[in-house]
């Protein structure tokens, strides 16, 4: 935040996390992006004593929802209520304190998002629009974009979908598809006229364009103001909020059957109608917390959904006219595995329902981990090894062990009874001086939503407490200088309290457990730094171990169990091998120009995931090719690497890029590309017969 913007005071904090969406369980990469530092924020701002609402939910609408349901040969009711519950129960037993828990299949969020639509409706912030989409004859519906599949015109990948090719990352129309086909039935779509409602974005590009690009120029995220910039730089469009689908909220419009509303449209008001729920439940008044200037609403999301909480929702609040738009999005980027990327698909995870079965009672280590590598600037990685010595070397070894050494020093020479300080020597005095200042500090680090800076400072308090009173040697004095030993578990027995208190919001049970030892309650934020929060005479309890080591073979079952989905997966794949093509004549493949050549640079093109610009020498001349492998290899490291090019192949714009020619690649059954190369260097220009 520029130091120059005045801070705004804010009577009550409306905190939202992203709705996982209920068709499988949550892994770390959820929790590490939205959900462990949006629970660290609200619990801070509990302990300090503001009036907060922590909102959570399922988003229980869409189409791969109806898509498992189809697969398990269930409803989707089952599949989002098998999931809702497993996710609910992960995240209570994980310690996230949400003040509420919805879901969007409930009654009140349909209630809600139809009440909603219908006054953007009625207030004319809605276009109607007559198009043409695909419809399935045999199954006598509509198709959504996932349910069409078909031939990619820009990479000729044969498994496209509807609405993007996977294969080279190009956003598409369906009707963009050669030869499209049903998922349902396999067979060719029809084309067929409806009509829908659209949000037309546009109308809401001033506002926008101020509110995100001048008015929150200074505090919010760089990854989150830069890609509201792109999105607004390059002209916004209307975005349809209704579709042809028998699941989620009907459209409250004559002449709609067979309509519900679009899931982007229906799950943010989820966080609406979860706070009108959490209303009814406790008898408070619901509207403060969105509809009042005095309120501060922040979202906390992953990076994939920026533009719909900064972008598209807020132009929806705008629209309907009584909501407060967020103050921030503290989005956080991608958390990786083992240097790859989690895939649900692939089983390559950590689930949080089976980390909390197998590292029982251990639910802070997984939270100081994910907070101490949280990708809040970018990608970051989640390893074993890592998690392993965040516990041994720093949660064992420096906090639990100052914590432990005070607490066993003061019951033997104290019966555990606070003592009383004595002649304070300069060392003494700077302790408690830097004592005095951590609240501040990590609320600083907190309030900036710099998590990890703020476990850091955490662990720095625990480190000046361990520090001290290694210097101090108690144990070597008492015989001799009892009354200086009092003064040194007194000052440690102060830093001990002011730990268990701002430690809560990332370490809840290890805070619930210090304060038991240290017989005392959870006392406010502010006060945490007191030299006498603890008063003298004051009986603490029998201490305990606050973290147990975490052994070898402990991480070698986690390594083990990856491995075994690694392999697991590399045994499908070569299960499934796609059937040989029909046979084609020598001169068909005589038509064929494919020739060795070299990568002479390489870049990724601006505003797709998937696509990399590459120049390639093929011995007769230097040319551009795109190519959708921008998920599988970075740019620098392929510089020099030898490809197969399909030299011949009619160029073609792709993202306005002229592409001359196609790099063949090995494609495995989850769509992962490996390059074709000779096993030695060759001269560029070779030709492959």
């Amino acid at each position: 935040m520029d130091p120059g913007i005045q801070k705004k005071e804010f009577k009550r904090y409306t905190v939202t996390s992203a709705l996982p969406y209920a068709n499988g369980p949550v892994h770390i990469g959820h929790l590490a992006g939205v959900y462990v530092p949006a629970d660290i924020y609200s619990r801070y701002l509990r302990a300090k004593k503001y009036d907060i609402l922590f909102i959570g939910g399922s988003d229980e609408h869409g189409v791969p929802i109806t898509i498992k349901a189809r697969k398990e040969n269930t409803t989707p009711q089952a599949v989002v209520d098998k999931y809702h519950n497993m996710i609910k129960d992960s995240f209570k037993e994980f310690g996230i304190s949400f003040d509420v828990y919805s879901r969007t299949s409930a009654p009140i969020h349909h209630q809600t998002a139809s009440d909603f639509f219908k006054t953007l409706y009625d207030n004319g912030n809605l276009t109607e629009k007559e198009s043409e989409q695909y419809y399935d004859n045999d199954n006598k519906q509509f198709l959504a974009d996932r349910y069409i599949i078909g031939t990619c015109p820009h990479c000729s990948h044969d498994k496209a979908y509807g609405d993007q090719c996977e294969n080279c990352g190009t956003s598409l129309s369906a009707t963009d598809l050669i030869n499209p086909r049903s998922v349902l039935s396999g067979n060719k779509p029809v084309m067929k006229k409806t009509t829908h409602w659209y949000l037309p974005l546009q109308n809401f590009e001033p506002m926008l364009r101020k509110w995100i690009l001048e008015d929150h120029k200074h505090d919010w995220k760089s990854n989150v103001y830069g890609q509201c910039k792109s999105w607004i730089d390059q002209g916004l469009q209307p975005r349809a909020v209704t579709r042809d689908l028998d699941w989620g909220v009907k459209v409250p419009v004559e002449g709609a059957e067979g309509k519900v509303l679009y899931v982007w449209f229906d799950a943010p008001i989820g966080y609406i109608s979860a706070t009108r729920e959490w209303g009814e439940a406790t008898g408070r008044q619901w509207e403060p917390y969105w509809k009042s200037d005095d309120s501060k609403l922040v979202h906390f999301i992953g990076k994939d959904n920026i533009v719909f909480h900064c972008i598209i929702f807020p132009s929806m609040l705008k629209a309907e006219g009584s909501f407060i738009l967020p103050e921030n999005v503290p989005a956080n980027e991608f958390l990786n595995l083992e240097g790859d990327k989690i895939s649900t698909s692939r089983n390559w995870a950590v689930w949080l329902h089976e980390y909390l079965k197998e590292f029982p009672g251990q639910q802070d280590v997984l939270r100081y981990a994910l907070c101490a590598s949280a990708p809040e600037a970018k990608d970051n990685d989640f390893t074993w090894k890592d998690f392993q010595a965040r516990n041994n070397n720093e949660l064992l070894a420096i906090f639990g062990n100052f914590v432990n050494r005070t607490l066993v020093l003061t019951h033997k020479y104290f019966q555990g009874k606070i003592p009383a300080k004595g002649t304070l020597t300069e060392g003494d005095r700077q302790t408690l001086s830097s004592l005095e200042d951590f609240p501040q500090t990590i609320a600083q680090s907190l309030e900036n939503y710099r998590f990890r800076e703020a476990l850091a400072e955490l662990m720095n308090l625990a480190r000046l407490g361990n520090k001290y009173l290694t210097d101090n040697e108690p144990w070597k004095i008492f015989k001799t200088d009892p009354e200086r030993v009092a003064t040194i578990l007194n000052i440690s027995l102060q830093i001990s309290a002011a730990m268990a208190i701002l430690c809560e919001p990332f370490l809840p049970f290890t805070s619930e457990k210090l304060l038991k030892m240290l017989n005392m309650e959870l006392i406010e934020w502010d006060k945490a730094g007191n030299e006498n929060a603890l008063l003298i005479g004051h009986t603490i309890n029998t201490p305990e171990l606050l973290f147990s080591k975490i052994e070898d073979q402990q991480i070698q079952l986690q390594i083990d169990k990856l491995n075994a989905a690694r392999k697991h997966n590399h045994d499908e794949e070569n299960k499934v091998v796609k059937p040989i093509a029909d046979n084609i004549s020598f001169d068909d493949f005589s038509k064929l120009d494919l020739r060795i050549a070299t990568i002479m640079s390489a870049e990724k093109v601006a505003k797709t995931k998937k696509l990399l610009k590459l120049t390639l020498n093929t011995g007769i001349d230097n040319r551009t090719v795109v190519s959708g492998i921008a998920e599988y290899y970075n740019p620098e490291n392929i510089i020099g690497k030898q490809v197969v090019l399909l030299a011949n192949l009619q160029p073609k714009a792709i993202k306005g890029i002229e592409s001359h020619g196609m790099i063949l690649m090995a494609e495995t059954a989850d769509g992962t590309l490996a390059f074709l190369q000779p096993d030695k260097l060759i001269n560029n220009g070779v030709s492959i017969s």
